[in-house]
């Protein structure tokens, strides 16, 4: 295995994710605190230098889940769920990354580890720092994170120059999570002139790979008219399509679907459980609408405690208009 790309050919890897997978479910409805590992496996990992499959397994799975464009919640829980199944602690890997960046995945996963706050305090700045340099070195899920980090991160110096670099790049390689991106930067202009029909074909062909953040974006085409003709009716069902694959932002477009009878008929309670899914996936504009909705009581008993829960969660990730709403009721 070269150490600048992910290891998606070994038959030991793909065995031990097959395992992960079967038992997936199961951890996702399980606290991580029930698992507690015992000194003699951690210690065991340790000695035999077993981690460095658990790094590479962990690269895998991220790198398969965000060409899938998973939500950036759902990729952490597993992620976490992953380190957990192997029965070691989020500080012991985490020390253990610290003291072991001599591959370009041990480097990437120690930047996302510190970008997520994952067995330490986020620090977004230092985790873009140690993506660059595994980027730098060729590692094709590092290059993908940091075209991610720039287009669509908050709170950081984003370089769209470089963004559109790496998703033109990318895309060039047939990377799904490339292709999506690109289609993003050509639509809102990152790095590059706008230019809805690309933006369109690229959505498209981002789909068809079965990228659910493709998949949405390609809704929202149709229901916008980018660079094609409006289709309500199209982007329902795509938009039904990225939420069957749990992506967060097409659940809550669906949510809004049913809440304006978009594409279907109107249905209150069906919008309040669609927003109310991708809110728990850390969807800042779902927890927005469910605020809304308890607040004024609209396909839910109004509590206006749970209204400003929501709008809390979603201004802490710079929502503007659920900090305008959090001011006006905390006020009050």
């Amino acid at each position: 295995m070269s150490n600048n790309k992910p290891n998606l050919d070994s038959n030991n890897n793909i065995n031990l994710l097959h395992d992960f997978f079967q038992n997936i479910k199961n951890f996702d409805k399980m606290d991580i605190k029930e698992i507690e590992p015992t000194t003699e496996n951690i210690n065991e990992y340790v000695f035999e230098g077993d981690l460095n499959i658990v790094i590479n397994e962990l690269v895998n799975l991220i790198f398969k889940e965000i060409n899938e464009g998973k939500s950036k919640e759902s990729m952490k829980k597993h992620v976490i769920n992953y380190i957990n199944y192997q029965m070691i602690t989020l500080q012991q890997i985490y020390n253990w990354l610290l003291n072991n960046q001599d591959t370009s995945n041990s480097i990437y996963l120690f930047g996302y580890l510190n970008y997520h706050g994952i067995g330490t305090n986020s620090n977004k700045q230092k985790a873009i720092e140690l993506c660059q340099k595994a980027a730098e070195l060729e590692n094709i899920v590092a290059q993908i994170d940091i075209a991610n980090m720039h287009i669509y991160g908050k709170n950081i110096d984003n370089d769209y120059n470089l963004a559109f670099q790496l998703s033109e790049k990318l895309a060039k390689e047939e990377y799904a999570s490339g292709i999506n991106n690109l289609g993003y930067c050509y639509n809102n202009g990152i790095g590059t002139d706008l230019n809805e029909q690309k933006a369109f074909e690229l959505y498209q062909k981002a789909a068809d790979l079965g990228n659910s953040a493709g998949i949405k974006n390609l809704g929202q085409c149709y229901f916008k008219g980018i660079g094609t003709a409006v289709n309500k009716q199209k982007a329902f069902e795509l938009f039904q399509k990225a939420a069957d694959l749990e992506n967060s932002t097409g659940i809550s477009n669906l949510g809004w679907c049913y809440y304006k009878g978009i594409g279907t008929d109107i249905d209150k309670q069906m919008a309040f459980e669609l927003y109310q899914k991708a809110a728990n996936f850390g969807n800042d504009t779902a927890q927005y609408n469910i605020a809304y909705m308890y607040e004024y009581g609209i396909g839910v008993k109004k509590d206006i405690d749970q209204a400003i829960y929501w709008y809390k969660k979603s201004a802490e990730q710079e929502y503007q208009y659920a900090k305008n709403k959090l001011k006006v009721l905390l006020e009050k």
